[in-house]
């Protein structure tokens, strides 16, 4: 429990350091809240003063009443436009808050290293960052509407009665904060609910993400059964969180309620004996009666603000995780900036694992000469594309190192490293934007006439072309209005635009009829021309080219050589070969 509090009070301490930020606007609120509050509770005074000029029939004091009515507009005047200076304060700091928080949450998020990504749910991910933040918004902004306002009205109204009559002000003192402490003992145990509430609503955020991103392979496979029922246990245990959290959370206002409501009955009870006895005026137990539920109205807000305040407290914990979590390695304060890659890489005594338990790559020694082809083949998860990943420097090595151009990878920037590389997957990715948007990705400036050579080149003129807006057809998500094969050429003419000293073509014609890959493979000949290049292939005679062909086993390479020599060893990679045309 005590571990508990203290993590609630160190998310609260950290919100307040982004709030320190808007102090200025802060104490501006305060002021806005306190003019409000002085205002409000001056209005129940003249209420008094009037009521007290009206003795009886015909004993009514017509101009003093004037006068007062005059008062009283001004004053709900100045309320009023206080109010609104106050919600408008408020806003801009809530929402300048929530900018902040959201901005270094996204920022942090491309700081992450890849394997959190690869070993989290993304509809969490996107849940903490546009949900959780949003809820979090909500319960900030009551926060500052309600507290401010809530803690003058009560020290306003307390000196007030104070003032008017002491004995009965000391009743009110007495017996209100009991409300606050029911209040408080209901909210500090529906933080754990609003937290699993949050935590439900990641995990159904993540699973419809999940079923909108595959919903081919969904359909092909007759899972929407399957996905139906996923689906409902998540979101019964979602809308079971959020009644339980809603349900011990809606106790807060009946309860102060009724505290508030034996407060104003004990106040009417003594203020009338005090009527009775000449102690009081009725004017003046009017304004007491009104102060007494205005004092204790803001315990009852109060209390719905704490109540709020635990949801907020639990979204802001998980953004705040998000946050907290350790970044990538970061670069050396001297980097090395790689400009124009010549493409001498090695590969020195290299030791990788995804899981440490679980063993990928050991001792891998590997120099490509600058130009060189080099194939890398082997049955599917012998390590192939985590060798991509480590050149790229998406993962760290455990062990061994990793040069380009005799600089150690780690010992330079990473933009630079991959800038000079040219990557093509067999996993396509497209943004929302026009086909000329997504050409030239890599490459923000390029010019029209680039753009077409570029396509031109990787044989992707023609479809685009017969677009209805060619080049400035706009794509959905993930290119979804394009065949796989049309996202493929797309995603080659985006490297044929940069042409980089280095290229990974990672089964980069696997989506692509054998017509058009016949010509791919000219232009990709042509581009490789003077560069290094590392092709991962699974049709082995798309590589029959290579200068250097590694053929990779449980993390280790077996064999290497031309084709032509891994075929007379007649070995593993004969034997892969000719598998291929087996019948």
């Amino acid at each position: 429990m005590l571990k508990k509090k203290d993590g609630q009070s160190a998310i609260i301490r950290r919100v307040l350091q982004y709030i320190k930020k808007y102090r200025f606007l802060v104490i501006l609120s305060f002021v806005c809240a306190a003019v409000s509050v002085a205002s409000t509770l001056y209005a129940p005074i003249l209420t008094g003063d009037a009521i007290d000029l009206i003795i009886g029939p015909g004993q009514v004091d017509f101009e003093g009443i004037k006068k007062i009515l005059f008062k009283f507009l001004v004053v709900v005047l100045i309320t009023v436009v206080s109010q609104w200076l106050m919600n408008i304060i408020n806003n801009h700091i809530t929402y300048s808050v929530v900018k902040d928080i959201r901005v270094e949450a996204f920022n942090h998020l491309s700081n992450l290293p890849l394997s959190y990504i690869d070993s989290h749910q993304h509809g969490d991910i996107v849940s903490r960052i546009v949900v959780d933040i949003d809820q979090f918004a909500d319960g900030l902004l009551m926060g500052f509407t309600q507290l401010f306002t809530g803690v003058v009205t009560i020290l306003g109204t307390l000196a007030f009665m104070l003032y008017i009559n002491v004995p009965i002000a000391f009743v009110v003192v007495v017996l209100t904060p009991i409300s606050l402490f029911v209040a408080s003992f209901i909210a500090k145990r529906t933080y754990n609910l609003f937290k699993g509430q949050s935590e439900s609503r990641g995990r159904l955020t993540s699973l419809v993400d999940e079923m909108v991103g595959q919903q081919k392979i969904v359909q092909a496979f007759g899972y929407e059964d399957a996905a139906l029922d996923r689906f409902e246990e998540i979101n019964n245990k979602l809308e079971k969180d959020s009644m339980n959290a809603t349900f011990y959370s809606s106790l807060t206002n009946p309860c102060t309620r009724f505290v508030n409501g034996l407060v104003y009955t004990a106040v009417g009870i003594i203020g009338a004996l005090s009527v009775i006895s000449r102690r009081l005026s009725v004017g003046q137990l009017t304004c007491f009666l009104s102060y007494a539920n205005q004092y204790t109205k803001p315990f009852n807000e109060i209390s719905n603000v704490i109540t709020e305040l635990q949801n907020a407290i639990a979204c802001a914990g998980r953004v705040f995780e998000l946050i907290d979590e350790q970044p990538q390695v970061e670069e050396p304060s001297d980097a090395k900036v790689l400009r124009q890659a010549e493409g001498n890489i090695e590969l020195s005594h290299v030791d990788f694992s995804y899981v440490p338990e679980q063993k990928l790559i050991t001792d891998l020694s590997l120099t490509v000469k600058p130009g060189m082809r080099v194939a890398i083949v082997g049955p599917t998860g012998c390590g192939k594309s985590t060798i991509i990943n480590l050149l790229m420097r998406f993962y760290d090595i455990k062990k061994g190192s990793i040069s380009v151009d005799g600089c150690d990878i780690r010992n330079m920037t990473r933009a630079s490293l991959r800038n000079n590389y040219g990557m093509v997957l067999q996993e396509t990715w497209l943004s929302s934007g026009t086909i000329k948007e997504n050409i030239a990705y890599g490459k923000p400036d390029a010019t029209d006439e680039e753009i077409v050579r570029a396509a031109k080149l990787a044989h992707a003129h023609s479809f685009i072309k017969r677009l209805p807006n060619g080049y400035d057809t706009m794509l959905t998500e993930d290119g979804g209005n394009l065949s796989q094969g049309q996202k493929q050429l797309l995603c080659i003419t985006r490297v044929m635009l940069l042409l980089p000293p280095m290229l990974i073509l990672d089964e980069a014609t696997s989506s692509i009829d054998t017509r058009t890959e016949i010509r791919i493979q000219k232009a990709f000949n042509k581009m490789m021309e003077g560069r290094t290049s590392f092709i991962v292939a699974h049709r082995l005679s798309t590589i029959k080219e290579a200068d250097i062909i590694l053929v990779m086993k449980d993390g280790n390479i077996i064999e290497k050589g031309s084709h032509r020599e891994l075929m007379a060893m007649n070995g593993f990679y004969s034997n892969l070969y000719n598998s291929q045309f087996a019948h």
